[in-house]
């Protein structure tokens, strides 16, 4: 009895200090109730402890406490769901698969992972089956809005423009703030051809977030396909205030300097770019927009060998 109360103390002090975010002290009494007589056949324990290590980092502990957890409760799905979640962390994407599929065997209607399931097969690239997946989560939980923006991602990279257009709306009367929906909305609209439409919600997705370079860029990059560099200069420019060390931001607006023959200031942002992004080196060499700047005796001496 008095091993028992014991236990349960400091599970429940354990989850005090979680709750305040004081990690460490948490793990310190999960621990104590874990080396208790019985505190490693306690599911509820066990669980918080796998989450615990996997939220400081240290996947290997997770993954052991969590196995254990599903050896002593086999059909419990938040047990595979929660290792499935380590498992992908440390890259153990197959096992991870294999682990959301059993927390849907076991509970079909488990929309989180059928959600992190379809992740996950986005990220490896079948998309059929994130698709399959993304919309059971809807078909489950009708307002899960990531669900609609992540499919409609999907859609849109598939080409079907008209569908992926129908989701992210549909994402936007659940959230109607979201930058990234909003994001989305320009993309899918400048690939339909609506230009204006695009650079609508590109403006108001930097309204909902200042800290979000892409729409930046992407905005900015209507202007330039317009000649319009001013504009997009001053687009790019805004952005690098909030976002100093985004290499395609200076890099693009090293393009428009060069094509209006501001070469000063072309090779400074271009300096700064392949600074921050070696790789644009290469792609920089091909780019005939920089043609103007290849005579300057900074740049030969700085990318010329």
């Amino acid at each position: 009895m008095k091993k028992s109360y014991m236990l349960n103390n400091c599970k429940i002090i354990g989850d005090q200090f979680r709750e305040k975010n004081q990690l460490d002290k948490a793990l310190k009494y999960y621990l104590k109730g874990y080396n208790l007589y019985g505190g490693e056949n306690d599911p509820e324990l066990l669980l918080e402890l796998g989450l615990l290590f996997g939220e400081m980092g240290d996947l290997p502990q997770s993954e052991k406490i969590l196995i254990r957890l599903i050896e002593i409760e086999p059909q419990n799905p938040t047990g595979f769901y929660s290792l499935a979640i380590t498992l992908e962390e440390m890259g153990e994407f197959h096992r991870a698969i294999e682990c959301y599929k059993k927390a849907i065997e076991l509970d079909p209607q488990y929309y989180h992972a059928h959600f992190f399931l379809a992740n996950l097969y986005d990220d490896l690239g079948d998309k059929e089956k994130a698709i399959t997946h993304y919309k059971k989560v809807i078909e489950i939980e009708k307002d899960y809005f990531w669900a609609y923006v992540n499919l409609g991602s999907i859609y849109e990279e598939l080409g079907e423009y008209q569908q992926s257009l129908e989701l992210t709306e549909k994402a936007l009367k659940i959230d109607g703030n979201n930058y990234k929906a909003l994001f989305n909305l320009g993309v899918i609209h400048k690939k339909l051809g609506d230009r204006e439409k695009a650079k609508k919600f590109y403006l108001k997705s930097i309204e909902e977030n200042p800290y979000y370079p892409y729409s930046y860029f992407n905005l900015a990059h209507i202007y330039g396909e317009e000649g319009d560099y001013l504009t997009g200069i001053k687009l790019l420019s805004q952005g690098i205030k909030k976002n100093k060390d985004i290499a395609v931001l200076y890099y693009n607006r090293s393009c428009y300097y060069a094509l209006l023959g501001k070469k000063e200031s072309a090779l400074r942002d271009l300096i700064t770019a392949t600074r921050l992004d070696e790789k644009l080196i290469s792609y920089m060499k091909k780019d005939k927009e920089l043609d103007s700047i290849r005579d300057m005796k900074g740049y030969k001496l700085l990318f010329e060998e």
